[in-house]
């Protein structure tokens, strides 16, 4: 059995070859979790303890997979009641998010595999989904990004409260959404068929800035150092992106500051290392590339079969004593609603340290000080007063909430740079 510490290099392909497991120190091969057959961001490592992948139809089959790290077969195998195109798990990995070919978005628990609830997002596929504290980012096959506050879609007093199920809804794509990735919360990426990435405001719920490429983008990532992303082109090229725009341009493809160029197809797939210092890339040409983001020179490159790498990931596994996993249900209830219960608080995914910013140690102070409050639940049978009205409690943290959002967007674009050196 490998060290705790060993950290991995995942990679799944569209075609039934298994998710292979590269050793990023040595470059062995560790493991090869089969069968697997996913589509696009529908892999995920659910807080490292282990790996879950849905799986692309196959007839009248499409069921999502657990994976232990140190067995190579299936674990478990649950039937949700459609195919499910992208797959996320939140940092703690209490709960599994999928987007489906219906359009819909399934919210499982974890622990229990039961579905807390089920909703309408679009009109075709939800292709890619982003998910950061209380924000989930969904972007669809119909070419629409929807911003989601879990707050509400989790409690259904304010479902019926809310004048809209979601928070926001951009339509600047003019083509289906391929990828979507966030930067500190207040801010998402998107890319899209109509060869552009569209920067957002989450809190503000309007387009910052549009940046054209020379080719069709299916991925984006994310640099956790700095005011980069990473966006995969069908060219073969990985372009390095400024999220900021020079003026003395004018334009904005003087966002692109250049280009990680070693695969012969289209990039399909990004991932980057917590500290930003690597970056993995999977392609149609079947190859999975490490790339130093220094250096920008590839590091490592692993062969992964004949058919096209759809998912990459950089994990760093925990060899844990799980409770038995459990199969993912396919309806909330008989009624198919959501059986009230309670809903355990996410806690932030990381506390961000830039200059002159309190905005995310208030918002965990904020987050702390409502888990101690009575219990730590967020929605309960307390969620509305006895006479039926909304919590004035609830009420108040979604406003600070959102207020917090608003003055972090601010703060970091303030301290975005019009041009960046890499």
């Amino acid at each position: 059995m490998a060290p705790p510490s060993q950290q991995l290099v995942l990679a799944a392909s569209s075609a039934d070859a298994g998710v292979a497991a590269w050793d990023l120190r040595t470059g062995a091969e560790a493991i090869r979790h089969r069968p697997c057959s996913s589509r696009p961001r529908a892999i995920t490592a659910v807080a490292d303890r282990f790996l879950a992948a849905a799986q692309a139809p196959a007839g009248n089959s499409a069921p999502i997979h657990y994976y232990h790290w140190d067995k190579p077969q299936v674990a478990v195998k649950s039937f949700p009641a459609e195919p499910i195109r992208v797959l996320i798990a939140d940092p703690e990995g209490n709960y599994l998010i999928g987007g489906g070919i219906s359009g819909d978005i399934f919210f499982w628990e974890v622990a229990s595999g039961e579905l807390l609830v089920q909703w309408h997002a679009h009109y075709r596929d939800v292709r890619c989904l982003a998910l950061y504290d209380l924000l989930l980012v969904s972007g669809s096959e119909d070419g629409s990004i929807k911003v989601w506050d879990l707050l509400t879609m989790l409690d259904e007093q304010s479902r019926l409260e809310a004048k809209t199920p979601y928070l926001y809804n951009f339509n600047q794509h003019a083509l289906p959404v391929t990828d979507v990735a966030c930067f500190h919360g207040a801010i998402a990426v998107s890319s899209s068929e109509d060869r552009t990435c569209k920067i957002w405001s989450l809190s503000e719920g309007r387009m910052l800035r549009s940046i054209s490429f020379p080719a069709i983008i299916d991925s984006v990532e994310v640099d956790p150092r700095s005011h980069i992303f990473y966006a995969g082109g069908r060219d073969g090229k990985i372009y390095v992106t400024a999220m900021g725009v020079d003026p003395s341009q004018g334009r904005d493809d003087s966002s692109i500051l250049g280009a990680l160029d070693d695969h012969s197809k289209a990039v399909t797939s990004l991932a980057s290392s917590t500290d930003g210092l690597l970056l993995v890339s999977g392609s149609e040409d079947g190859h999975v590339r490490v790339w130093d983001t220094r250096s920008q020179q590839v590091t490592r490159k692993f062969k992964h079969s004949q058919g096209p790498v759809t998912n990459v990931l950089i994990v760093t596994p925990k060899r844990v004593n799980l409770p038995p996993l459990q199969s993912l249900r396919k309806v909330c209830a008989a009624n198919g609603e959501v059986e009230p219960r309670a809903v355990i608080l996410p806690h932030p995914e990381n506390d961000v340290h830039i200059a002159g910013n309190l905005s995310s140690n208030l918002l965990e102070h904020l987050l702390d000080a409502t888990q101690q409050h009575g219990s730590s639940r967020l929605f309960d049978s307390g969620a509305s007063t006895p006479n039926g009205a909304p919590n004035e409690q609830g009420e108040e943290w979604r406003s600070k909430y959102l207020e917090l959002q608003d003055l972090f967007v601010h703060e970091v674009l303030g301290q975005m740079p019009s041009s960046m050196d890499i």
